[in-house]
């Protein structure tokens, strides 16, 4: 078999080649009289609490495919990176693992050298939860000086639902709303946030009487990359802008989200109000 050959015992190859660049000591295991480098695979079978028989057979190939609570245990003795995680999983059972969501209040300088960057088209990056992180200049011109806000309270369902301004600049402000609810269902359950969703939820079914309705309507929001949207701003007038969303890569608990203006007219509003400030 050449190296360009198919391997038809891939996940046995994949968790061969993991354990073998593990080191025994580092676990409490003796690395005397070792014929190979590495764990063996009795010790990857006793640290992932599952039968040694049926970790050998799974290196070679046999006994059908493993549940997902064998893989994620096998990922934990072999303390894979989450992206390793994801790619055991896609061999074993030919789809990535359920979201585990993991908050992190915080973004890299890179991230926000990419926000800046798109001047004069705001763009923000936001949770699964819809927490606004981060944002560049035109960001806090046409939609809201996030930076005068206490972290908790850079929401966006919290201001679409709660603050009147969301409302006026809005042209049809239920039809936004019911979609934007929609997507941010999506979003938090489909990076596994639907635990930390809860308290934004019950907090704005309390003082929402048309959130509480809407979210027991239990609609969720078809995909939503692109579009056209136009809002009413308070002090540059109309402003017509594409609105993108992409993924932020190799972190499944925050989007990039860029409007980008429609016209150069458009732009030219942005981009006065940017320099008078």
């Amino acid at each position: 078999m050449t190296e360009f050959s198919s391997d038809e015992n891939a996940l046995g190859t994949y968790l061969k080649d993991r354990r073998m660049k593990l080191d025994p000591t580092a676990f409490g295991f003796s690395p005397e009289r070792r014929r190979t480098p590495g764990l063996r695979r009795e010790e990857v079978a006793q640290r992932a609490n599952i039968s040694a028989t049926w970790y050998t057979w799974l290196e070679q190939g046999r006994g059908g495919a493993p549940s997902a609570d064998v893989l994620d245990r096998i990922a934990r003795a072999l303390m894979l990176t989450d992206i390793e995680r994801e790619h055991l999983f896609l061999l074993g059972l030919g789809r990535p693992p359920e979201a585990r969501y993991q908050k992190n209040g915080a973004i890299t300088p890179r991230l926000q050298r990419v926000l800046d960057a798109l001047d004069p088209s705001p763009a923000i990056i936001r949770t699964a939860t819809w927490d606004v992180l981060a944002w560049n200049r035109a960001a806090t011109v046409l939609l809201m000086d996030y930076g005068s806000l206490p972290p908790d309270q850079r929401n966006i369902l919290r201001f679409l639902f709660l603050d009147p301004r969301a409302r006026t600049a809005q042209y049809d402000w239920e039809s936004v709303a019911r979609f934007a609810l929609g997507a941010f269902r999506l979003d938090a359950v489909r990076a596994g946030a639907a635990v930390e969703m809860g308290p934004l939820v019950e907090e704005l079914c309390r003082q929402s009487p048309e959130f509480k309705e809407m979210w027991r309507d239990n609609e969720v929001s078809g995909t939503y990359g692109e579009a056209i949207k136009h809002i009413r701003h308070p002090v540059l007038g109309p402003i017509a802008f594409e609105f993108s969303v992409f993924a932020v890569d190799g972190r499944t608990d925050l989007t990039m989200v860029v409007y980008n203006p429609a016209t150069r007219e458009d732009s030219g509003k942005i981009r006065a109000a940017m320099e008078s400030r």
